[in-house]
Parts: C-alpha cells; sequence; structure tokens
C-alpha cells in the first residue's frame, strides 16, 4: 500500500475570509474524488485550525494499492481538475509519498 499526503498552504494574497472560502472549495473538490477515481482505496481531507503562522491550510492523505495506482489517480483527468484550481490558489505543496 502506498500512502500519498500533501500539505497545501493557501495564496496569503488572499484576506483571511476570501483563504478560508477557497481552501472550503478546494476540500470540497478534493471530496469529490473518491467517487470519480476507483484507485483511490482511502482518502481524507482536513482544514487546519492552527493559528500558527507555519501551518498549511489544507491536509489530503489518501491510500493507493501500488505506485502503478498513484500515477493513474496523478493523471487522471478528475484530479488533473483539481490541481489547476490548487495551482491558482495555492502559494506552496508538499508531498509525501512513502509505502506501507
Amino acid at each position: 500500500m502506498i500512502k500519498h499526503i500533501v500539505m497545501i498552504k493557501m495564496s496569503d494574497s488572499y484576506d483571511l475570509g476570501v483563504k478560508q472560502d477557497k481552501a472550503v472549495e478546494i476540500k470540497n473538490l478534493l471530496d469529490n474524488l473518491p467517487a470519480r477515481i476507483e484507485e483511490i482505496k482511502a482518502y481524507e481531507i482536513g482544514l487546519n485550525i492552527s493559528s500558527s503562522p507555519n501551518a498549511y491550510d489544507i491536509v489530503l492523505v489518501s491510500t493507493f494499492e501500488s505506485l502503478d495506482t498513484l500515477e493513474k489517480y496523478r493523471v487522471h483527468e478528475e484530479h488533473q481538475k483539481v490541481l489547476k484550481k490548487i495551482k491558482e490558489y495555492a502559494s506552496a505543496t508538499t508531498v509525501v509519498d512513502y509505502e506501507k
């Protein structure tokens, strides 16, 4: 099994309310992917509640059967649509993939 963890930091160019709205929009888009991408085995998305300036705004923890199924997810058309929106709103992303 492969664990795929992504942290997303929304752009600081948005004021706090807009930043939160955009984070919720991204979360909702991500929440819809398991119904559209069969390779996803487990999928959890969380919004940050910490006030730390080092905190990221969104975290995704997902599970895939193999590196091959993770790659199918990465290139899937529906995932690519969400990535486009993330790139529009985010200032940084961090990814960790590991075998469990």
